[in-house]
């Protein structure tokens, strides 16, 4: 199994407290800490601007500024999103700062892309909220022109969203370049969401990662549906790494996985979310499948990855005040699980899976 790790930004509401000129010291040091711990094969961010689980005024960073700061902080650790939302930036836009943060990365970059859900964040920022199929259009005719431009330096589309016309990325990335990168798409391209019809038909032609529902009974249904998709257009189902997001809460006992939760709570009810919201996150997180002891947490791993749930990209709420958890984590979980083979993006299949 591979391990990923969320590095705090905000959206979690978990910079909060902390003074804004500390901020980059804190991220910078964590993804440091993350890339000079081979367990750990990559750093991930969130692509929103508003935090959750309520829009407050606290701190919230733009994932692709931090793509290309941690680009230059790192040397090792592999950088992505989960997920760009397809509609915050012109696809032809995008794929051209993609490819530079990945020269800048020396080939580091995994591209994380998706539909987009948060409804306040897109009409704050102008964007409307078109239906959810016209979002699922713009996804597929995004990463459509995302293929070209990493493949072929250039893209054409007249899609009914998208209007691309002789668009230039040079120089191309190195991934599929200069560097071993995806055959299909150069960058690697996570499809994220477990929309059964669209979302999932959509990663099962682009997508070299799915990230989808992570309990053991919706990664399973997602799976048989995205094999599924897999058969109907001819594709190896195989070619395909199933990842999961994980929150995580971890304790040497009982008690003290509870106090974590309850530092959770009154974090967010410091900043100001209204408890129903409060009280609906703490059950979320509470009820997650990775939450109680390491021998607990070790269990259902070993459960999901027969699922083949291959690729766990953790979040620890905690992280940017307290290292304790993630320790624990590191030397408890992940030495029980982790592929420590070097990472590429056909790892999967390079190792016999």
């Amino acid at each position: 199994m591979k391990f990923g790790l969320f590095i705090p930004q905000g959206w979690r509401h978990d910079l909060v407290g902390i003074d804004p000129d500390q901020h980059w010291g804190v991220m910078a040091g964590l993804a440091r800490r993350a890339d000079a711990n081979h367990d750990w094969s990559s750093i991930w961010v969130y692509d929103h601007f508003h935090p959750v689980p309520h829009p407050t005024e606290e701190a919230v960073h733009e994932a692709w500024t931090l793509m290309a700061a941690f680009a230059g902080v790192t040397g090792r650790v592999r950088l992505g999103q989960m997920c760009t939302c397809m509609a915050y930036r012109n696809p032809a836009y995008l794929a051209k700062v993609a490819a530079t943060v990945d020269i800048v990365s020396e080939g580091r970059l995994e591209m994380g892309i998706g539909a987009g859900w948060y409804e306040h964040e897109w009409r704050a920022y102008g964007y409307g909220f078109p239906r959810a199929g016209e979002r699922l259009a713009m996804l597929r005719e995004g990463v459509d022109v995302m293929r070209q431009m990493w493949t072929t330096g250039r893209a054409t589309l007249d899609g009914e969203h998208y209007q691309v016309d002789g668009a230039l990325c040079f120089p191309q990335p190195l991934q599929g370049t200069s560097l071993p990168g995806s055959s299909g798409n150069g960058i690697p391209m996570w499809v994220a969401g477990g929309g059964e019809k669209k979302t999932l038909r959509i990663a099962a032609e682009y997508a070299d990662y799915t990230n989808f529902d992570g309990s053991p009974e919706g990664f399973d249904a997602k799976s048989a549906i995205l094999e599924q998709h897999c058969r109907d257009i001819g594709r190896d189902f195989g070619e395909i790494v199933r990842s999961a997001n994980y929150n995580v809460v971890i304790g040497r006992d009982e008690r003290e996985v509870r106090d974590r939760l309850g530092l959770i709570r009154d974090r967010l009810l410091g900043a100001g979310v209204p408890e129903a919201k409060v009280d609906d996150t703490i059950n979320t997180y509470g009820t997650g499948p990775l939450v109680g002891t390491p021998e607990q947490l070790v269990e259902r791993l070993h459960d999901l990855e027969k699922r083949g749930m291959t690729y766990a990209i953790t979040n620890f709420a905690e992280q940017a005040y307290d290292l304790s958890g993630v320790e624990l984590f590191e030397r408890a979980v992940v030495p029980e699980l982790v592929d420590r083979e070097e990472h590429g993006h056909l790892w999967h299949l390079l190792t016999g899976r």
